[in-house]
């Protein structure tokens, strides 16, 4: 795929293989890089308005193009706040869904779950309402609209802005910036000629750093913030049907599964499914947010020859039907393991009793 190519090129060192396209890039880039900055000083001096809302709100984003795992993150925030008897409501832009313009409400909160499908609202708006019923979730392109239609409907006591980092337009309480700590800056360039949205010194404005899929817990922090967290991935031990049953991992071994996934990175979906004793006899790398049309579907059906299952992830699960496939397709949910552990949980508490101070 184009798009998995692309990624290759922007993370890898530069070879010489690749040398010419990133000089023929280049220019693009360091155009990008001054729009970028002149961007940020108009917020910076009040020529670009920036809305204040008038509860908390914790943005969690990325300096690179995708693929920092920030759907967990926000997943395990969501968690916490509604433990703590807070009613936070995710407002997200729903890259790979159909909203243009206006607000739209996944999930109000009820506990009745997502009232739009992933096709409308984009998987992980999606995913994140099925998997938290009880927190308000809303698509809005604008996010500032989306933040007081939270408030108007009385659904939220604090608002998560979903890839948040750049969208200078509405101002936070708490800055979170996630990095993949096997790549954190991708070949160190800008868009197009690497991952970066912006420059890495754009890390000042965050006020804490997680960085992602650390498997020692112990990577070097590329760059000084107030606050350096780490997590790495880990499976879940149940795998969820389709329709919605619970199977073990272990259930699976000694069977034949084709594994396909439509994420940022989906090589490493796939090393973690091997390492857990799963047996792939094929292996499926989508395009991020990739639909699954009946021509790819078909190609799905074509690879699973000779298999018992399939696996995939919760993102690409939630626009599949039991139907859609022949055999029976589990998704594996992921679970985040911090170092230090509990730390992440105790800034958000400080922020909210903050909030709550006279």
């Amino acid at each position: 795929m184009m798009k998995q190519r692309f990624r290759r090129f922007a993370e890898e060192p530069l070879s010489a293989g690749t040398f010419l396209l990133w000089l023929c890039l280049l220019p693009f880039s360091l155009l990008y890089g001054a729009l970028q900055r002149l961007r940020v000083l108009l917020y910076r001096f009040g020529l670009f308005p920036s809305y204040r809302a008038p509860i908390p709100v914790i943005s969690v984003g990325n300096l690179t193009a995708g693929g920092t795992g920030k759907t967990p993150v926000v997943d395990l925030l969501v968690r916490h706040l509604l433990q703590q008897g807070e009613r936070p409501a995710v407002v997200s832009r729903g890259y790979g869904g159909q909203i243009r313009s206006g607000v739209a409400i996944v999930s109000y909160g009820d506990g009745s779950g997502p009232r739009l499908q992933a096709a409308e609202c984009g998987d992980e708006p999606f995913l994140l309402a099925r998997r938290n019923p009880q927190a308000m979730v809303v698509v809005a392109p604008c996010r500032r609209e989306g933040i007081k239609t939270a408030i108007r409907e009385g659904a939220a006591t604090l608002i998560i802005l979903d890839d948040g980092f750049q969208h200078l337009a509405v101002q936070r309480d708490l800055d979170i910036l996630l990095l993949d700590a096997r790549r954190p800056l991708g070949n160190g360039s800008l868009l197009p000629a690497g991952l970066l949205r912006e420059a890495p010194s754009a890390h000042r404005r965050a006020h804490l750093c997680i960085l992602t899929r650390d498997e020692t817990l112990a990577a070097p922090a590329p760059f000084v913030t107030p606050v350096t967290l780490r997590c790495r991935h880990r499976l879940a031990e149940k795998l969820v049907a389709l329709d919605g049953s619970v199977q073990s991992r272990a259930d699976l071994h000694g069977r034949r599964g084709v594994a396909f996934a439509g994420i940022a990175n989906p090589d490493h979906f796939f090393e973690a499914l091997r390492s857990y004793g799963l047996e792939l006899v094929a292996t499926i790398a989508l395009n991020d947010h990739t639909d699954f049309t009946p021509a790819m579907l078909k190609i799905l059906e074509q690879a699973a020859v000779g298999a018992d299952f399939f696996v995939t992830t919760e993102k690409d699960g939630v626009k599949l039907s039991p139907s859609d496939l022949s055999l029976p397709c589990f998704q594996a949910p992921l679970d985040l393991e911090f170092s230090p552990q509990g730390q992440l949980e105790e800034i958000i508490d400080s922020l909210l009793n903050k909030e709550k101070m006279p």
